[in-house]
């Protein structure tokens, strides 16, 4: 069996149709013929292979839990919805909002808050709910798409976030508000669709609860037995599926539930087989996720046949297998790579090769070892062959990580000093206004960066479009008067693949492409062996860029956690090592970026939080190691060189103790689009260091006005003192077209010299 497919089509097909009907150069019949053909491509693709339980519903547009918003007709109240069915365009207001009028009579439709998808680098759109909202059927999608699939002479098992994640998963629009205080009324809805789903002849659905992987209170308890008790009334079979943790002290929960199958994820947690093969009803499915969804190395086909014989024996045909959870977070297909280092491929799986582990492990299980003796013995020997690896292990880096020490984790002095030393030798306007780092990636930065990679344009070609666009760049800040500028990163692919191709111990693919939000995809670089710097990365684009002009140009780096988090990490050990490692180039990066005269340098983690474990009680060990590689990463400058850090779009809440003991000088936040609930957050923890507030959202292609960030400014000045904030976008400026920029910019900008007038 399979939970779900990459949604965006093996050369990005699904993009370009859906930015094209946003630039109004494909409508909405094109748009729907891209996304028909993704999906049967997707459906045959896994019927090939031999999968026999095939989902349906996994694919979406933008995102699944904004799908579900649409199909239960959760439209707030803002976006004028009438009630009946959500069409195109709402759905796309809902993810990327719109601008009503213009002038001083201009209004702003938010769209809805996004934040990450449990520990994962997809974001979803948050619900909005509250006490008065009402729910009702509002789209067919999920049978629309079954029928598709069974024209095709394909049964599947459509897929559904299940009701009680979905209102976890929810924001309160009341303080106090429980958003499970809606369940009956969402049952209602999904009764609805079950029922249309079994009158079309579907005879499974699949029903997501990753929220009995996390730590569930006595309500969220009760809410998943009054859920099930509930649908499971329906004549379809229902598998409850979690992933992404394990089931700990949901396991009873889960195995009594009325349902006809329960998955669960066993590559994070193979240890909690043995309870649920003693707890699972007489009569229940067993769906054993033992591929791995979420990283690329091949399984062990040996090892996981071994771990699920016990099962095979008890369950028989009551045993699926397939992967942990949706393949839509690792990359299509591993034979379209050409550049991948020829060592490396026999150690990989993409989506298309975990189809067929998957099959490849049944038929082991079914039939025994001896039916796929070929197979098993090209697994023992990949296995083998990428753990004896001279190419993995560099004893240096391993001696300079076991050197490590608290000291290296420490500025030289406490805040309050180097705030006062900073003051003096990079003096800033109250309220200093900057961006986050990146600028437009225009079709020509683009094209000209392709045409380097395909050896027509000489590397000095390259360096000097760049230093043009550089130059650009500065002379824009500094005609809209930023304070401190940016060289806006022409040269950059992305915040992570470019470190990745830069450093030893990384691989980097052309086509590996997974989705992190909407129409936004990375190519997470391959983390295979220890890491080290050869040579800078960085300090000759801001070199050049300072030398421009006198005002101060930041250094830009991502941090050390966020280049684990976004890269497919080598799973040989501890995750906390190889961060350590990474830390470490970092470190070097920063100090030679300090040596060539660069007074700031910002060194992003906006993925802090999502690599924080799903479970409460592991989280204090992550954090300790994750602040501590940030902190070896950029302790080591003088107390007169400013450190940032940005971080966005994620809950950062829980983890205020954490982001406060990175002890940096600036945290630039996401607020606008999250309604500043993290600038209050650290205000409530007294928070000292300087706070850039990002004042409006970067991914939605509505321009604030100056009234509106004005506005903004002054809510925030009522909750910090002017001398602690800065001014900045909600994040980097490369998804959005230049002439939306300027006009932000310039807004923001009139809107910081106005808040600092005397009132």
């Amino acid at each position: 069996m399979n939970l779900g497919m990459p949604r965006i089509g093996p050369r990005r097909q699904l993009k370009r149709a859906v930015e094209g009907y946003w630039a109004g150069t494909v409508d909405a019949a094109a748009l729907s013929d891209v996304a028909r053909a993704r999906r049967a491509e997707a459906w045959r693709q896994q019927a090939d292979a031999g999968i026999d339980s095939i989902p349906s519903n996994d694919f979406s547009l933008y995102d699944q839990v904004l799908d579900t918003t649409c199909l239960v007709g959760a439209v707030p109240e803002r976006f004028g919805h009438d009630g009946g069915p959500v069409d195109l365009d709402t759905y796309f207001t809902l993810a990327r909002g719109t601008t009503h009028g213009a002038g001083d009579g201009t209004r702003v439709v938010a769209p809805l808050e996004m934040t990450k998808w449990f520990d994962t680098n997809y974001h979803y759109l948050v619900p909005e709910l509250g006490p008065t909202t009402g729910f009702a059927l509002s789209s067919t999608k999920p049978v629309d798409e079954f029928n598709e699939a069974l024209a095709l002479g394909i049964v599947t098992r459509p897929v559904l976030v299940g009701p009680v994640t979905y209102l976890l998963l929810s924001k309160a629009t009341v303080p106090g508000f429980s958003t499970l205080e809606l369940l009956p009324a969402l049952l209602e809805v999904y009764t609805r669709v079950l029922d249309a789903l079994a009158a079309a002849g579907a005879r499974w659905v699949q029903l997501d609860e990753p929220c009995l992987g996390t730590d569930l209170d006595d309500e969220a308890r009760r809410a998943i037995d009054v859920a099930y008790a509930e649908l499971s009334r329906r004549t379809l079979k229902i598998l409850v599926a979690t992933y992404f943790s394990g089931l700990g002290d949901n396991l009873e929960l889960a195995t009594e539930l009325p349902v006809a199958g329960l998955h669960v994820d066993l590559v994070r947690h193979p240890d909690q087989l043995p309870r649920l093969l003693d707890h699972l009803d007489a009569d229940t499915v067993l769906s054993a996720g033992v591929v791995d969804g979420r990283n690329v190395w091949r399984s062990d086909i040996g090892r996981t046949l071994r771990l699920l014989g016990p099962a095979q024996d008890r369950l028989g045909d009551r045993l699926w297998v397939g992967p942990s959870c949706s393949l839509q977070h690792v990359p299509h297909d591993l034979d379209s790579e050409t550049s991948l280092p020829a060592h490396l491929v026999p150690w990989l799986a993409f989506a298309r090769q975990k189809l067929d582990e998957t099959t490849l492990l049944t038929r082991g299980l079914v039939e025994g070892p001896d039916a796929i003796a070929d197979a098993l013995a090209a697994s023992d020997a990949a296995v083998a062959t990428r753990l004896a690896s001279p190419l993995i292990a560099h004893p240096g880096v391993q001696e300079r990580v076991t050197a490590l020490t608290r000291t290296n984790a420490a500025r030289h002095s406490p805040y309050e000093r180097r705030r006062e030393i900073q003051r003096q030798s990079i003096p800033l306007p109250p309220l200093p206004t900057t961006t986050i780092g990146s600028f437009p990636q225009t079709p020509e930065i683009r094209a000209a960066r392709q045409r380097h990679a395909s050896g027509q344009l000489s590397d000095d070609a390259y360096r000097e479009f760049c230093q043009s666009e550089i130059a650009h760049v500065i002379a824009q800040q500094r005609d809209l008067g930023l304070d401190v500028l940016v060289h806006g990163e022409p040269e950059r692919n992305d915040m992570v693949q470019y470190f990745g191709e830069q450093l030893d111990g990384f691989a980097c693919t052309t086509g590996g492409w997974v989705q992190s939000y909407g129409t936004r995809y990375v190519r997470p670089p391959i983390l295979y062996g220890d890491v080290t710097r050869p040579k800078p990365m960085t300090v000759s684009w801001s070199r050049y860029a300072q030398s421009l002009t006198d005002l101060p140009v930041k250094g830009m780096l991502t941090g050390p956690v966020t280049i684990l988090q976004w890269s497919f990490v080598r799973d040989d050990q501890p995750r906390s090592e190889t961060c350590r490692q990474i830390a470490l180039a970092v470190r070097d990066e920063v100090l030679d970026l300090e040596a060539a005269g660069i007074r700031i340098i910002q060194v992003d983690e906006p993925a802090l939080r999502e690599g924080l474990p799903i479970r409460h009680r592991e989280r204090a060990a992550y954090l300790d190691w994750a602040s501590e590689c940030f902190k070896v990463a950029t302790a080591a400058v003088a107390d007169g060189t400013q450190i940032h850090t940005h971080m966005c779009y994620a809950e950062f809440g829980d983890i205020m103790d954490a982001v406060v003991a990175l002890d940096v000088d600036v945290i630039s936040i996401e607020a606008a689009r999250s309604q500043m609930d993290l600038l209050n957050d650290l205000a409530a923890v007294h928070y000292q260091a300087g706070i850039g507030l990002g004042v409006y959202d970067i991914h939605s292609p509505t321009v604030p006005s100056t009234d509106e960030i004005t506005r903004f400014i002054s809510q925030a000045l009522k909750v910090l003192p002017a001398a602690q904030l800065w001014v900045n976008p909600d994040c980097g400026l490369k998804t959005r077209r230049a002439p939306e920029v300027a006009a932000a910019l310039r807004h923001m900008v009139d809107a910081a010299h106005h808040a600092r007038q005397p009132a």
